[in-house]
């Protein structure tokens, strides 16, 4: 039976999914953290660890699917990782010797989510997660993302520095009082901001706070009720995504049209609107054009869409709404991290 595999691996998590050439998902695997990069396994390069867990996800789809290596007629990797030539000359090489499709494409993680459906896979997408992915396609072929060019607006991580940094300047005076102090020193159990920096910083690495990506609910909570430096956050957060959105649009030369502006990403789905309207704001003072919407879909589901194009297979209705209909169930997506705390 001829299928197609799409895999999305991120740094938090990797998930696979195969489908029929009709659109009807008929597997899913999730493992650990795909990105060449970062993953970790004991006794393995980060290399070796992300292709483990890679290959752990693809043969869990595989196996609830039915169906062999030698049935995919495509597969598209949409990879954190993928960042420079070699990068991608060496994903392409090992999904390749694995036999993971006929045809293969690898793309850096930004552009899953701009072809999450039937209309144009044009356009500049912004995902705020555990990490961050900014990239765009223009109606020519032309892609770009920020990649290590942006390693100042990383998602929730660095909005968790920002937040400690915030805490630490409110608690010396240099800052008016914050909200955050309370709840982010309720969520570690810790007495006071002195103890939470002694923790951040001693040369004992087991009192770390574990899960800092957990302080970003606080600040988008705090932020929504009116903290200041809360919201002093979000907003210097907020323009620095669209300052690098502004640029992935000139990069492709969609400026000047109304190109779709896709947010995506655990951060975004807070019921506050807060960053998004920052990154929107600033993004729509250079071009008043782009449009911005939420992403309808998880970018696996997007690289689903450009696997089933790669294996010449015609994207409409009818196959859409079998695909909406077999979607693996939303705890597949959740994302669970025990990210420590780095300087």
């Amino acid at each position: 039976m001829e299928c197609v595999l799409a895999v999305d691996a991120g740094n938090t998590k990797t998930i696979a999914v195969v489908a029929a050439l009709d659109g009807v998902i008929l597997g899913f695997g999730r493992s650990g953290c795909g990105d060449i990069y970062n993953s970790r396994k004991p006794g393995s390069s980060s290399v070796d660890s992300a292709l483990e867990h890679i290959e752990e996800a693809i043969m869990d789809a595989l196996h609830q699917a039915g169906v062999r290596r030698d049935d995919l007629v495509g597969g598209v990797f949409n990879m954190a990782g993928a960042d420079w030539p070699e990068d991608f000359a060496l994903l392409e090489t090992e999904m390749q010797a694995r036999g993971l499709g006929r045809r293969i494409l690898v793309q850096n993680d930004a552009l899953g989510v701009l072809h999450a459906g039937l209309s144009s896979k044009n356009g500049v997408s912004v995902i705020c997660g555990t990490g961050n992915a900014i990239g765009a396609r223009g109606p020519d072929g032309r892609t770009w993302h920020a990649s290590f060019w942006h390693r100042n607006v990383w998602g929730s991580t660095i909005l968790s520095r920002l937040a400690i940094i915030e805490i630490v300047r409110s608690e010396l005076g240099l800052e008016p009082p914050t909200s955050l102090t309370a709840r982010v020193l309720e969520l570690f159990s810790l007495r006071s901001v002195e103890e939470l920096l002694h923790n951040m910083t001693c040369r004992d690495h087991s009192l770390r706070p574990h899960r800092i990506d957990r302080l970003i609910p606080l600040v988008l909570d705090e932020a929504e009720v009116g903290d200041w430096l809360a919201r002093h956050i979000l907003q210097l957060h907020g323009r620095s995504l669209g300052e690098y959105a502004v640029v992935a649009a000139r990069k492709v030369g969609i400026e000047g049209t109304a190109f779709p502006l896709i947010l995506a990403g655990s951060v975004f789905r807070h019921p506050s609107p807060l960053l998004a309207n920052a990154l929107i704001e600033r993004v729509h003072e250079t071009l008043p054009e782009a449009q911005p919407r939420r992403s309808d879909f998880e970018p696996v589901v997007g690289t689903l869409f450009s696997a089933l194009e790669l294996a010449g297979v015609t994207l409409d209705a009818s196959l859409l709404a079998r695909l909406v209909g077999t979607l693996p169930p939303r705890t597949l997506f959740e994302t669970v991290s025990s990210h420590p705390f780095t300087q």
